[in-house]
């Protein structure tokens, strides 16, 4: 294979990962996840996000090099990602449980065991 022949399939496969992933992001994302939802549900989902990442950044102990994802579908708030201690898992749901409007927190956060 010549150079020019890999610089080809480069960019061919760059801008078919990037198709993939802006036809995947609105399947991915809050409600349309779980299928369609009245837009007053979410706007209430965004809501509650946003406070959930609000409190969350308020705690210095979850910032970097913690990575905390936080989507909120029918009230439930989802927390996805990696901490770097056990206590942050539960400080973390304590923190989101607190959030206006959230009917149940669903914990799916690990330590991050890689230093």
């Amino acid at each position: 294979m010549t150079q020019q022949q890999r610089t080809a399939f480069r960019i061919r496969a760059s801008i078919l990962a990037m198709a993939l992933s802006v036809s995947l992001t609105p399947a991915l994302t809050g409600c349309a996840a779980f299928g369609k939802c009245g837009s007053a549900q979410c706007t209430e989902d965004a809501k509650i996000s946003d406070a959930v990442r609000a409190l969350l950044a308020q705690s210095p102990a979850l910032g970097a090099p913690n990575q905390i994802n936080v989507q909120t579908i029918h009230g439930v708030v989802y927390l996805r990602g990696l901490v770097s201690t056990p206590y942050l898992i539960g400080e973390a749901q304590s923190l989101a449980e607190q959030a206006p409007g959230v009917i149940e927190v669903k914990n799916l956060l690990y330590i991050d065991n890689s230093k």
